[in-house]
């Protein structure tokens, strides 16, 4: 065997730093700044680095959620079967806009990018949950579920 290259050893390392990113999400519900700064400094990274991976995955948030957080997909299958029509009854349903939680902390809205499910377009995720073929009449049904 060759010898494992510091290159090798940060890509490990940043697997590990995505695995516990992960884990401060589950506990927390979000990742926040202390965690970030203890990580950062545990792997030696620049603060900007860990606050880079946290920002760029979509399953990861840097702001406290709700208990439910309704992804909406705008990937182009969805937004040619108008997403902005569903992501607008959500919207009205729960009295709050993209990027906002509940007052209650009960739902977030979160716009994303393509979430597996494009041959049943539109859709959305509720935490784990697919819902597609998603329509305007539909919403108030779907979020029922999570009263």
């Amino acid at each position: 065997m060759g010898r494992v290259t510091e290159n090798e050893v940060r890509l490990e390392e940043r697997g590990e730093l995505l695995a516990k990113l992960k884990e401060a999400q589950s506990k927390f519900g979000y990742v926040p700044r202390e965690v970030m700064s203890e990580l950062a400094e545990f792997y030696h990274l620049p603060l900007s680095d860990v606050y880079g991976v946290a920002t760029f995955y979509s399953f990861l948030s840097i702001r406290p959620q709700g208990k439910y957080v309704i992804k909406v997909c705008k990937s182009i299958p969805c937004f040619l079967r108008e997403y902005q029509v569903i992501l607008e009854a959500i919207e009205r349903e729960i009295g709050i806009k993209a990027n906002e939680t509940t007052v209650d902390g009960r739902f977030s809205i979160q716009l994303t990018n393509c979430i597996g499910a494009c041959d049943k377009a539109p859709s959305i995720m509720i935490n784990d949950d697919f819902h597609t073929d998603v329509t305007p009449e539909k919403i108030p049904q779907i979020l029922q579920e999570y009263q």
